[in-house]
């Protein structure tokens, strides 16, 4: 019997914020007034590549533009100093969500988790890496970690080196503590793989890299939506997300850095606002985390990245979590009981929030196209992990991902789904 115990949410009152969730779909939505037909309702089960936004992060939105629509730490009219103000307080609220007890200075507000991978890849990668020294990633990395370091280890003769893959989706970390070692300067790791569902032992793979006085990022964008994340109970010395992945609008994103690397570092993004004194000859940076924010940021999204986090507080957590692996593990089940069905990854019970697989015979393309008439939208394709499904065997996967307003209901209604699907392809 299900109890509240066991499901914590009350999903009916949570999907009420999102109205997106109430809109039925059908008709052609690549032609203008065909996307908005009344055939079937939506399920949305591609939240870890678009979480859908609340009423509250909207409005936050609004207000901004209604009420104290200025720039930022330009101006001492009242309402330039009334946004700088909101802005400055979201760095603050952002630190305290993920355990960052430096407040705003140790974070820098960033476009997505790709542009903070590329603000350290460049900022420090370029400067300081050479042909003598390594860094290491796990095979299951994000294109925006992979790619990365790839191209900084091509412009700088690194070594990139990749931590093995087990056939159960888990790190060898055997394997990392060979690959870790005196030469290593940077450990890049995803902390949930957006491909297995794997969650990585970041606090373990961050001890390897000190020991080597190494620095270690973590890929946050799929963990600290759905879960409590402390950046220094973990030691990360780097950590990125995104907003539009925890309720929050797209275009936004956090890196935190601890406060002493971050002071060293130079910015690699040059323009207005970052500069404190500028001469014909050089230039001196603003304090943190201002010098890595040059020209005018996105305000408004800072701002609803912050009320993102106050919604997802408000819930709870602890609550979000368990809520996400009761529905993982129940489609994970679910889905294991067809021969022919392959799911990639760690059992139900051991991942985060999503389960990838394929069905025998059906390109997930094929499949998502025949979910999508069923208002059931995943994800397909190989889900920016392209070297990772090259080691699999497969060319692509099918995604559902879960969050605090799915249901059991809709895991159901996927499973009946790709059943039409194998009926079809027969």
């Amino acid at each position: 019997m299900e109890t509240q115990e066991s499901y914590p949410l009350d999903v009916e009152s949570i999907r009420a914020d999102f109205p997106v969730l109430e809109r039925k779909v059908g008709g052609d939505p690549t032609v203008a007034g065909e996307g908005d037909g009344d055939d079937v309702p939506l399920v949305y089960l591609d939240n870890a590549a678009t979480s859908q936004t609340p009423k509250r992060v909207v409005e936050a939105i609004v207000d901004y533009y209604y009420e104290y629509n200025a720039n930022v730490h330009r101006g001492i009219h009242h309402l330039s100093q009334e946004a700088s103000v909101a802005y400055e307080e979201a760095h603050d609220r952002v630190a305290d969500f993920v355990g960052a007890s430096g407040g705003r200075e140790e974070v820098v507000f960033t476009n997505n988790t790709t542009e903070a991978e590329n603000l350290v890849a460049r900022s420090w990668g370029l400067n300081e890496l050479g042909p003598e020294d390594s860094i290491v990633l796990t095979e299951m990395e994000h294109h925006a970690s992979l790619v990365t370091w790839q191209q900084v280890g091509k412009k700088t003769g690194a070594e990139v080196r990749y931590i093995r893959t087990e056939e159960d989706g888990t790190l060898d970390m055997d394997h990392a503590a060979d690959l870790i070692d005196e030469t290593t300067e940077m450990v890049s790791v995803v902390h949930v793989s957006n491909t297995l569902g794997t969650v990585n032992p970041v606090a373990e793979l961050a001890d390897l890299a000190h020991e080597q006085d190494a620095y270690i990022f973590v890929d946050a964008a799929q963990s600290v939506p759905n879960r409590s994340v402390d950046v220094e109970a973990m030691d990360a010395d780097f950590l990125a997300f995104s907003g539009h992945k925890m309720c929050g609008p797209t275009g936004i994103g956090a890196l935190y850095g601890k406060r002493a690397i971050l002071e060293e570092l130079e910015p690699f993004n040059y323009g207005g606002g970052h500069v404190r004194k500028v001469t014909y000859e050089d230039a001196t940076w603003e304090d943190l985390p201002w010098k890595f924010e040059a020209g005018t940021p996105n305000i408004s999204g800072g701002i609803a990245l912050a009320e993102a986090v106050d919604y997802l507080e408000d819930i709870g957590m602890d609550r979000i979590q368990r809520h996400e692996e009761l529905l993982t593990e129940y489609a994970y089940d679910r889905l294991s009981e067809f021969d022919d069905i392959e799911i990639y990854g760690p059992p139900g019970d051991q991942r985060g929030g999503l389960v990838s697989f394929n069905l025998d015979g059906v390109h997930s393309h094929d499949l998502s196209s025949i979910l999508s008439d069923q208002g059931i939208a995943i994800r397909a394709g190989d889900h920016c992990t392209q070297p990772l499904h090259d080691k699999l065997g497969i060319p692509a996967s099918t995604r559902a991902s879960f969050y605090l307003y799915n249901t059991r209901e809709e895991v159901d209604a996927l499973v009946e789904g790709v059943d039409e699907a194998r009926e079809l392809f027969a």
